[in-house]
């Protein structure tokens, strides 16, 4: 028959492996991510976790938000910069869509366009060497890109031009006429800042929502 100290020893040990199992079991209520593709708004995001919040969107938009005093102090406010709108440029990447798309889908996007707009921006640094804007865009894109790809799930499936796709793109917007060279680099950046103003509205959004029901799950 055990002795009492014995009871008391084989008591501790049992309620000591207790614990450890309540620690280490998963909680039957905790959201699981969703191994096929963007999370279904499971779990709040902290703000470190926002790709919305980046600074980095800051100084990429204050570098291309400056173009419109460029393009005006250039013409002399004769031209129109809303003139910019229509574009001309097929090569140029399309903005992210105003639909239910998965967080991932929207952060594809904006990589593939960023990357996209990093070679037409040798296009516009070509055409406008003295212009600081192209320079500053294309280092600030290089930051947001590389720190979007950190939060993605598949970053691999990204895919930028090869470098004959590269020149090939540029030859295509090469032309004779030097009025039009001047105007496809000032669309380049017209286009450029709408895309990220864009992207980061749909992105915000997208996270947004899932906070809201993150939160309402909580409740």
């Amino acid at each position: 028959m055990p002795s009492k100290l014995d009871a008391s020893l084989l008591s501790a040990l049992m309620l000591a492996a207790l614990l450890l199992c309540a620690l280490g079991a998963p909680l039957e209520d905790a959201p699981a991510d969703n191994p096929a593709g963007d999370p279904s708004g499971e779990g709040e995001e902290t703000p470190s976790d926002l790709v919305s919040a980046f600074s980095v969107w800051t100084r990429l938009l204050g570098a291309t938000g400056g173009h419109q005093a460029e393009f005006e102090r250039e013409f002399h406010h004769q031209i129109k910069y809303n003139s910019l709108q229509p574009n001309n440029i097929p090569s140029l990447p399309a903005n992210c869509p105003k639909s239910n798309f998965s967080k991932e889908a929207y952060l594809h996007r904006l990589i593939e366009g960023l990357l996209r707009y990093m070679v037409l921006l040798k296009y516009v640094e070509k055409e406008y060497p003295s212009s600081l804007i192209p320079s500053q865009a294309r280092s600030s894109s290089g930051c947001l890109i590389s720190m979007v790809k950190d939060k993605m799930r598949n970053p691999g499936r990204v895919t930028a031009l090869t470098s004959s796709q590269e020149e090939q793109l540029l030859k295509t917007l090469d032309s004779p006429n030097t009025f039009e060279r001047m105007m496809t680099a000032h669309r380049i950046l017209y286009h450029l800042h709408f895309f990220i103003l864009d992207c980061k509205r749909e992105i915000s959004k997208k996270e947004k929502a899932r906070s809201s029901m993150a939160k309402q799950t909580l409740l």
